[in-house]
């Protein structure tokens, strides 16, 4: 795989931002499909997650302590990590990390690098904070992603003082407007804080209409061994028919 950190400006935030990007690649043979020729490597672009950190992290969390880049290369998926400091991926004074995120951030990386911009082959995800950002673009963008992941996620925005979006209110317009909601896979460790918010708002998602698998696993808290162990099951999980979904070689 290859692990790149990139620095751009941003129209949108009128600043400088860091992401890293991982693409799966052939270096690692170990983890190739025997069936795999290495020339027809990049013949189609990879499906993508844009994966979303928590309260207080950046960029540079999710490969830091979890095994996303060696999930991310067995499966033969892209990932996308961002910094949206703790904005909730919502647009909080002059910053504005809903556009970012939902419009400007897929443009840049889908033609600087090999990431499909299908809605079929996008997704999105996210832990604690993040859980909150992928719900709340993939709800106000349900035509953009093909599923959203939401891990040890609260259903409401309390941290940022400005007007918080009203996820529910989301779900019910899509519901109303007869939309196809993504599909949802929520999860959050019986042991977490907030857990009771998590599953009781998965279930609302359920009675809307939306598929949803929701996993709640005991022993865990808000931790990273939990989402280290989701975000593998998600990807596992994740409805693909993309070229390189029989390719990949995943565990056993």
């Amino acid at each position: 795989m290859a692990r790149i950190t990139c620095n751009f400006y941003s129209r949108t935030l009128l600043r400088a931002v860091d992401i890293t990007v991982i693409i799966p690649t052939i270096t690692c043979p170990e983890s190739l499909n025997p069936n795999e020729k290495p020339n027809f490597i990049f013949k189609r672009k990879f499906p993508v997650i844009y994966l979303l950190h928590g309260f207080g992290n950046n960029h540079a969390i999710w490969t830091a302590y979890t095994n996303v880049e060696m999930f991310a290369e067995e499966r033969r998926i892209a990932v996308v990590n961002l910094s949206a400091e703790n904005k909730f991926y919502s647009k909080v004074g002059m910053d504005d990390f809903f556009t970012f995120v939902s419009e400007e951030l897929p443009e840049f990386v889908t033609n600087m690098f090999p990431i499909s911009d299908k809605p079929e082959e996008s997704y999105i995800a996210g832990l604690s904070m993040g859980g909150y950002g992928s719900y709340l673009h993939g709800l106000s963008h349900p035509e953009r992603y093909a599923a959203i992941g939401a891990f040890s996620a609260p259903s409401s925005n309390r941290r940022t003082g400005g007007k918080r979006p009203d996820l529910l209110k989301l779900a019910k317009d899509i519901a109303k407007e007869g939309k196809k909601f993504p599909k949802i896979y929520a999860a959050c460790g019986m042991e977490d804080f907030l857990f009771s918010d998590s599953k009781k708002f998965a279930m609302k998602l359920k009675e809307l209409g939306a598929d949803v698998t929701w996993e709640e696993v005991e022993g865990y808290k808000h931790e990273w061994r939990f989402w280290n162990l989701e975000v593998e099951r998600f990807m596992d999980w994740l409805p693909r028919k993309d070229y390189y979904a029989k390719l990949g070689k995943r565990p056993v």
